[in-house]
This record gives structure tokens, sequence and C-alpha cells, in this order.
């Protein structure tokens, strides 16, 4: 029986992640294993067996959708004979310092941060980054801008988590205090309605009124790093708080401040998001597993321990974000990464 490749996975990948091939009849026998291309470029492969091998995506590939194929093994790729592939992010952003999830908005700007370490005073706190790729300046002067939202008039609101205040910036990049007094305010996130819940890394929740009165709503573990926050399609808040121990619960907050667990399954979950089809998209940033997971929508079979499915494999990945026309980003904490969702 030929050696035959039968998939690959995931189906996105940045470079230095992670993809596997599956298949059969590996020639895994012979004095050197076998010569994996992504691309015209050499992956280097890091485990391999006669049913699999695992590469790790090599550095300056330009993107999109990327024939995978091994030295002298056929492959089956449904439309493209003889082939596998796996859509490469592109980077669409560097020189940042990304601590939670980047944001579009409606016109499909991307809000990227500079946020620098604690008390860092740096040139440019947040760029706007263009559909077409182009960069510019959008704000100045905020001190470790961490987490952002679109509010429901289309400004953008940001938190600073050493100033423990959360800035109105509107359209012209002007700055105001919108709420103050959030402790480590990290993780935005806006309801239905239109009211903002801010994350303290302490454990506090709270719900912020359109004149910027805060009050608590729920309290969750503190965390070692940026609260993430997400509202799902069932109007429920959902929250990632990292801490130290190897596996850490992604939260569910009712409208009434009542919290429950959605998932146990992540090691250091960061960024989350929701996509467009209502589905739950979790960055794991345990070192050796990092990557983009989904969880789909919850219903009556769902439990709390279902294996995520990993959709996209990086390392060093801190937050994800939708945008409009199927565009999706995912930043580790100095590189935007863009793809175009298929399927």
């Amino acid at each position: 029986m030929p050696a035959r490749v039968a998939a690959v996975h995931p189906q996105w990948a940045i470079e230095s992640g992670r993809i596997t091939i599956e298949g059969s009849e590996f020639p895994i026998d012979q004095p050197q294993l076998p010569k994996v291309h992504v691309g015209d470029a050499t992956a280097r492969v890091v485990f391999a067996s006669s049913t699999r091998i695992v590469a790790l995506v090599p550095p300056g590939l330009e993107g999109g959708r990327t024939p995978v194929r091994i030295d002298g093994v056929q492959g089956e790729a449904p439309g493209v004979p003889g082939i596998n592939v796996v859509d490469i992010a592109a980077p669409f952003a560097t020189g940042l310092h990304q601590v939670d999830n980047p944001v579009f908005d409606r016109d499909g700007n991307l809000y990227v941060t500079y946020s620098g370490t604690r008390g860092q005073q740096v040139p440019v706190s947040i760029f706007r980054v263009r559909p077409n790729g182009t960069r510019e300046t959008f704000c100045t002067g905020l001190v470790n801008p961490t987490s952002m939202a679109i509010g429901p008039e289309g400004d953008l609101y940001v938190s600073s988590r050493f100033e423990g205040v959360v800035y109105r910036v509107a359209p012209d990049g002007t700055v105001a205090p919108f709420a103050a007094d959030l402790g480590v305010a990290c993780g935005l996130a806006f309801d239905r309605e239109g009211t903002l819940f801010v994350g303290d890394r302490s454990g506090t929740i709270f719900r912020v009124d359109r004149e910027g009165q805060a009050t608590m709503h729920a309290s969750v573990p503190s965390s070692v790093a940026a609260f993430h926050l997400a509202f799902g399609p069932d109007e429920a808040l959902y929250v990632t708080a990292p801490t130290l121990s190897p596996y850490d619960s992604v939260f569910k907050i009712e409208r009434d401040g009542a919290v429950t667990i959605r998932s146990t399954g992540f090691g250091r979950p960061q960024g989350i998001a929701f996509d467009e089809r209502g589905d739950l998209f979790v960055v794991e940033a345990l070192a050796g597993v990092s990557g983009l997971y989904r969880l789909p929508p919850w219903n009556d079979v769902n439990d709390v321990n279902d294996v995520p499915e990993l959709m996209l494999a990086g390392p060093g990945l801190v937050g994800v974000a939708f945008g409009s026309n199927g565009a999706v980003v995912v930043c580790s904490n100095d590189t935007a990464y863009r793809l175009s969702r298929s399927g």
C-alpha cells in the first residue's frame, strides 16, 4: 500500500505554529525523516510516526491557502489533487504590544495597542489599521492601554490597567475619561443595551452605566494576567481569567450576575470572542498547546468538559477578533495576523 496523506489540520496556522499531517505508511524507517514542505519552504519536523507527522510552519510565507506536501507521498485534498492545504495567517500589523483582544469597528478598521510596561508613557497608544493594511496613529497619551471595545455610538473605549480608568476615544482620536476607580481594569464588553462591563484583575466584574457610574456585577477568581470579556448570542457575559493553574475555567455570567462555568478544558485562556455564527473562540496560551480553539454554541447537550477544537496553531497568542466580511485577526503580544474565513 503506497504512502498517502489523508488530512492536514488545524485549518489555520501562523509561522512557528504546529500542523499535523495524518495518513498512512509514512516512510519513517529511512536514515532521515520525511521532508515536509509548506508552500516552497521546508518545515521542521518535530514528531513522526507511520500515520502522523507534526511540523512547524516556516517563517516568511505570504499567507493564504498554502499547499502542504511530503516528499514522495501522495496527497488527497478535495478539488486539489495531490496536495493538502492550510490557511496561513500573514502578518497584518507589527511592532505592537497587545494585552487583550484587538477590535474591529463598523467600517472594518482594526484597532491595536502599544501598551508598554507598567506606567510607561509610549509615543503612540493605539494604532488604527485600515482594511488595506495601512497603519496610522489613532490616539496618544494613554498609559498602559489594555482592553478595547466599540460603544453603541461607534466610539472606541479603552481601559488603562495602570490607572483603573476607562477612556472614551472619539473618531478623531480625542480622549476623555469615562469611568474611574475600576481596579486593574482589563477586559471590556458592551451588552446589547449599551451597558459597559469591565473586568478588574482582582476578580470583580463591574457594570458601568451610560453616565460612567460603576457597580459590582459579579465576582470570579483573580487573575495573573488581563481579564478578557465577550458577550454571547445568549446575552450572557463570558470571561477568561488566566491563573497559574494548569487548567482554568471559562466563566459564564448571566444578566443577574450568577456565575457558572462554560468550560474547564483550557490552560491559561486569554483572548475570547464570538463569531457571526455564535461559536465561541478562545485563545489558549499554555506553553506547548497554545493556539485558537472553538467551542460550539451552548445547548442542552453541551458539557463543561467538552474538548475544544483546535482551529489555529501558533505560539504566544493573546487575542482574537472577528470583523465583517469574514475577517479574522489573531494577535500575539507584538503582531496581528489576518485571515479570511472560508466555509
